[in-house]
């Protein structure tokens, strides 16, 4: 079991750095993608994850492979780039630890059994765990949940409950996740027309088809949106603290319902079976 964490731990390190990487090149790929000449279809060559090599994103030199190692070559290097000596944001390896750590510990506490249609849900989960750390990573940078991000994971968890149906044969497979996407999809939808996108956001109403198709039941999408709720709320009061100038401060939601998601995917089913208990 501890050789398996360890496997995990540094593939969600290698991952995270594949993250740190697509959001920036992301973001470049939006920026420019209105633009028009031979100079410009260069910069999109190299921008692009299939063609392009690693870069710094200052100078735009093309990094060696020393200079790739996940959080080694950050502290190896100061934090600064060998060519230009710019400084490398922290987040880069925070984001790889993050994932590096998901990815452990979604192992050490999985919810079902780590064989048959468990082992193929985990899969499943490590492919939405990178998805959803640069989902997160791309709303605190530029407050904004990017469809080419999100459509694909509304394909894959789409692809995982036809799966799981296949396998299984159950109807309730099918239509508990389908309604738990239905319900939250709806609550979103509802406040992003009443608000006009003030309270929430387009990105996040997409992205709440992700999320309900994951919790899989009404019951743990409620719990989703409660925690995601309640860590948002709590996310905003030092904001809120600081006065007229915090309450005009954009706090993104993707990143509170993604962390919800996790706790819910992971959890959510202990959660809600200590609530019931509590209430007998």
């Amino acid at each position: 079991m501890i050789m398996v964490i360890a496997v995990l731990g540094l593939l969600g390190l290698i991952l995270g750095s594949f993250v740190d990487a697509l959001t920036w090149r992301l973001h470049e790929q939006a920026r420019i993608a209105h633009h028009k000449g031979e100079q410009s279809a260069r910069r999109r060559h190299r921008l692009s994850m299939l063609k392009g090599r690693s870069m710094c994103e200052t100078c735009k030199h093309e990094l060696a492979p020393k200079d790739l190692m996940p959080v080694v070559s950050w502290l190896w290097l100061g934090g600064k780039c060998r060519y230009c000596h710019a400084h490398i944001s922290w987040h880069t390896p925070v984001i790889e630890l993050l994932l590096g750590g998901l990815f452990a510990l979604s192992y050490a506490v999985w919810p079902l059994p780590l064989h048959d249609e468990g082992l193929v849900v985990f899969g499943f989960w490590l492919v939405f765990l990178v998805g959803f750390m640069a989902l997160a990573v791309y709303d605190l940078r530029w407050f904004l949940l990017p469809d080419r991000i999100v459509f694909p994971l509304i394909g894959l968890a789409a692809t995982q409950v036809v799966v799981m149906f296949t396998w299984e044969h159950q109807v309730s497979v099918l239509w508990q996740p389908v309604l738990a996407a239905g319900i939250i999809f709806s609550l979103f939808w509802v406040l992003f027309q009443v608000s006009r996108g003030a309270w929430i956001g387009g990105g996040d109403v997409k992205l709440a088809l992700v999320l309900g198709l994951l919790a899989g039941t009404p019951a743990k999408v409620f719990l989703l949106i409660f925690l995601a709720s309640l860590a948002g709320t709590l996310a905003s009061v030092p904001v809120l603290l600081r006065g007229r100038q915090g309450l005009k401060a954009h706090i993104p939601f993707g990143p509170h319902l993604l962390l919800a998601t996790v706790v819910v995917v992971l959890w959510g089913t202990a959660i809600i079976d200590w609530y019931r208990h509590f209430l007998v």
